[in-house]
């Protein structure tokens, strides 16, 4: 589950609960998140000084929700950036569960 474009690649780093974004093999920026039962929580989002304004934050966005939907996980967005993401971008918001949508107002 690599993408890579530009000289840049996202990848899941499970072993550090982490979905990660390379620029020419620097790391750039991380989404941390938790696995618990069929949810993936995603915590928070950093994307290097050097290294804004590039869209990687976006990138490392699409793939949890990619690799949500892909794996049949909901997705529970502590993260303020990704809770912004999903609501900016609404073909994602059925990841999250109806219930708990205005928790993360969406």
């Amino acid at each position: 589950m690599t993408e890579t474009q530009n000289n840049t690649e996202t990848r899941k780093n499970e072993e550090r609960s982490r979905y990660e974004v390379l620029v020419d093999g620097e790391a750039a920026g991380y989404i941390d998140y938790r696995l618990n039962g069929n949810s993936i929580t995603a915590i928070h989002t950093w994307v290097g000084e050097d290294f804004r304004g590039m869209g990687l934050a976006r990138r490392l966005a699409t793939e949890l929700l990619e690799d949500a939907r892909r794996t049949g996980r909901n997705v529970l967005p502590q993260c303020g950036y990704v809770a912004s993401f999903i609501e900016r971008n609404e073909e994602y918001l059925d990841l999250v569960p109806a219930e708990r949508r205005s928790e993360f107002g969406l």
